[in-house]
């Protein structure tokens, strides 16, 4: 895949060399607040490097980019089919490092994401998750066309607590 460009950020696939950045940005309690405990912290660089090998072999329906600041893997955005019985429909995830929060670079990303599940992968739906607290991500979502739909109760967890996973969704062509 070739790299998607927008104004403020590109999307692109993980590389080798992205590990120093991956750490500098990933290795920052508030940005692994937001997500779900599978995102490491800290965030060490055999994390990084195990998380650019699994992009590189990941299963078919899946895409792992990383969102590119000045030449800098600041974050990143993926997808995936949910599974056999919903084979047009996607969760998307994301991250940005805390020195590029609230400049609108993680609503382009997931705008240029978006749009390339719907235009290139057949997705017609993508859902997103969010943590009751995480404003901000709420925030992206809704800027980039994202709409509530629903509070799923208990449904995700952090460190062990249920929380209620606060759900969005896009539809293609709407």
């Amino acid at each position: 895949m070739t790299s998607i460009v927008g104004r403020l950020c590109s999307l692109r696939p993980y590389r080798p060399e992205d590990v120093d950045a991956l750490v500098r940005n990933a290795n920052d309690p508030e940005v692994a607040r937001g997500l779900t405990d599978r995102f490491p912290v800290p965030y060490t660089e055999a994390d990084a490097r195990e998380w650019i090998s699994a992009c590189e072999n990941r299963s078919p329906g899946q895409e792992f980019l990383a969102v590119e600041v000045q030449g800098e893997a600041a974050g990143g955005v993926g997808f995936g089919i949910i599974d056999e019985v919903h084979p047009r429909t996607a969760m998307i995830g994301y991250w940005l490092g805390r020195r590029y929060w609230n400049r609108g670079i993680m609503t382009e990303a997931v705008t240029l994401a978006t749009a390339h599940a719907f235009e290139n992968r057949g997705v017609i739906r993508m859902e997103a998750g969010v943590y009751p607290w995480n404003k901000a991500s709420t925030r992206v979502l809704e800027k980039a066309g994202y709409q509530f739909e629903t509070i799923l109760r208990a449904r995700l967890f952090k460190a062990g607590q249920p929380y209620d996973e606060h759900f969005y969704a896009k539809i293609a062509g709407g």
